[in-house]
């Protein structure tokens, strides 16, 4: 059944109060009738509901692993993807605070040896989006076998004498920029980037299970596997050439985890309340990912911070990040001004997670 007969049956089953919200007791079945189409003998789901600081939803629904026919549980590790990018930038903020570095730092004070352009480029402009770096992906030979590291898109943009943009000058959403400020968190505190944040934000946050997609090291039996629907099958597309760069997106993660990472966001201890205010700040103005974006974001005048969009839906001031990479798509949406977060992780190569998380919030909304 398609996502818009099940809104259809949402509706039919689950009618509003008279405030025009669904009752209490209704709601997890109103969730779950918004994401019908990830239950049963398919790739699945996980979503996790948190307002007002506690825990109101905590759903998984489909299969982890379907050769195995193992199930998707509260537990489950799926791949972030660019949801990634805000644990990159807690990281190099973390660093900041500490003194390390500075946001205005430009990048050939970390890689001396790159070209005279990145003398222009801050860590600033890494952050949100503005360096202008040409992007890895178009440099990767067409024959190649041996994945992508990091290190070797340093090596890539080293390679080249321009970028799209004067920095500074205009927003051009860049995987290459994090995954450079991956090794400039290497650099500066000199753990490789994994281990630093294990110590440093996964370990004192609780969150025992988030790893990342390390090419030597194999994640536990609680990983969930990507896949891609090719005529009325599912095929495991699992992994690609850019798995393996970590600071644009190689983190594995589960809902029981991220509910912990949702209670740093919402009562820091780990980062300064300013300095995570700054990072989910407009600080630069973002072009849309996709042009047919909708009308409350373009309404808004849709920026971009330090690993965060910021927006609007439905009249109130949203951040968010969306994840997609083969065989998985993830979203995380906050609405503070009524402290709830909404946290969907799927393990296929399809689907709006974006639109499914926002009419998952808007159960919760006045």
């Amino acid at each position: 059944m398609r996502l818009a007969q099940s809104a259809a049956i949402l509706f039919l089953f689950f009618p509003m109060a008279a405030s025009g919200q669904i009752p209490k007791r209704g709601k997890a079945k109103a969730v779950d009738a918004v994401l019908r189409d990830y239950a049963g003998s398919v790739p699945g789901a996980s979503v996790l509901v948190v307002q007002d600081g506690k825990v109101r939803l905590k759903r998984a629904y489909g299969l982890a692993v379907v050769e195995e026919k193992r199930r998707v549980t509260p537990g489950t590790l799926f791949r972030l993807a660019s949801v990634s990018k805000q644990f990159t930038a807690a990281a190099v903020l973390l660093l900041a605070e500490r003194g390390q570095l500075s946001l205005d730092d430009s990048i050939t004070k970390f890689f001396p040896d790159f070209p005279a352009y990145g003398r222009d480029i801050r860590v600033r402009h890494l952050l949100n989006h503005t360096s202008g770096l040409l992007a890895y992906e178009e440099f990767i030979p067409a024959d190649a076998t041996e994945p992508v590291l990091d290190a070797d898109v340093l090596t890539i943009l080293q390679r080249q004498e321009r970028t799209y943009f004067p920095p500074g000058t205009n927003f051009r959403y860049s995987n290459s920029g994090y995954a450079l400020l991956a090794l400039i968190v290497e650099k500066v505190s000199s753990q490789p980037f994994p281990e630093f944040l294990r110590r440093n934000i996964f370990a004192p946050l609780g969150m025992r299970h988030t790893r990342m997609n390390l090419r030597d090291a194999r994640l536990d039996s609680r990983r969930a596997f990507g896949y891609s629907q090719r005529e009325s099958a599912w095929e495991r597309t699992d992994q690609s050439l850019t798995s393996y760069v970590l600071g644009d997106g190689g983190i594995y993660s589960s809902i029981e985890d991220l509910a912990r990472w949702e209670k740093e966001l919402s009562s820091p201890r780990l980062l300064r309340p300013e300095t995570l205010a700054q990072a989910m700040s407009a600080t630069t103005p973002a072009r849309p990912l996709r042009e047919d974006r909708d009308a409350a974001e373009a309404d808004a005048g849709l920026g971009y911070g330090f690993g965060w969009f910021v927006g609007a839906h439905r009249g109130l001031p949203v951040v968010w990040h969306g994840g997609s990479t083969r065989g998985f798509r993830t979203h995380i949406l906050r609405v503070p001004a009524r402290r709830l977060s909404v946290i969907l992780l799927t393990n296929r190569n399809e689907g709006d997670v974006a639109a499914l998380a926002r009419r998952v919030a808007d159960l919760y909304l006045p």
